[in-house]
């Protein structure tokens, strides 16, 4: 059997994608619902929880992956390869928006939050969000969505170690903000 004739599922994203680019509209809607709902809560992470922004960045991510859905090898999953182009249209708003990072409140402030037993996520979010852009991003790919420090590295034009730094930054940033900023985080 040739590779032509392979059987794929009908509902795979290799073959919707196919269908997609046959111009089914039925197709890119499936593709469309299976995978947004992962990439919305990644921009809007990356974006410091801006609800509006994020849908922006969504649209703007689907239509460049149309315009480049014929060119996919298919040596990475679609929605690996959905959301590296989702980061990209998040750090090209963050930029278009002029966001200058700032040093976190926190690291300057020794005294920070009372330690606490608990943590609500909610509280997750909102510290997430106050991170600076670069600690924020690099927390999320690692921490969130599972990337190793070279995969970041490779998407983002950094170093592994400077992921690693951020990483490290993030971490205890979160540490201080969540109130736990006296337990040791060299585990990277």
């Amino acid at each position: 059997m040739n590779a032509a004739a392979e059987a794929v599922a009908p509902d795979s994203d290799r073959s919707l994608a196919e269908l997609v680019l046959g111009g089914d509209e039925p197709a890119f809607r499936q593709l469309y619902r299976r995978h947004t709902p992962r990439l919305y809560l990644l921009v809007l992470r990356l974006l410091g929880g801006a609800e509006t922004d994020a849908e922006d960045v969504v649209q703007d991510t689907w239509l460049k992956v149309t315009e480049r859905l014929g060119t996919f090898r298919w040596e990475a999953s679609f929605g690996s390869w959905l959301c590296a182009i989702g980061l990209n249209v998040a750090r090209e708003s963050l930029r278009r928006r002029g966001r200058r990072e700032e040093q976190w409140a926190a690291e300057t402030d020794l005294a920070g939050p009372a330690p606490r037993d608990k943590v609500e996520p909610i509280d997750l979010e909102r510290a997430i969000r106050g991170l600076p852009n670069g600690y924020r991003t690099v927390l999320i790919l690692h921490d969130v969505e599972g990337y190793r420090h070279e995969e970041i590295a490779q998407q983002l034009g950094i170093s592994a170690g400077t992921s690693k730094s951020q990483l490290f930054h993030a971490r205890r940033a979160m540490r201080v903000a969540l109130g736990g900023y006296g337990k040791d985080d060299t585990h990277v």
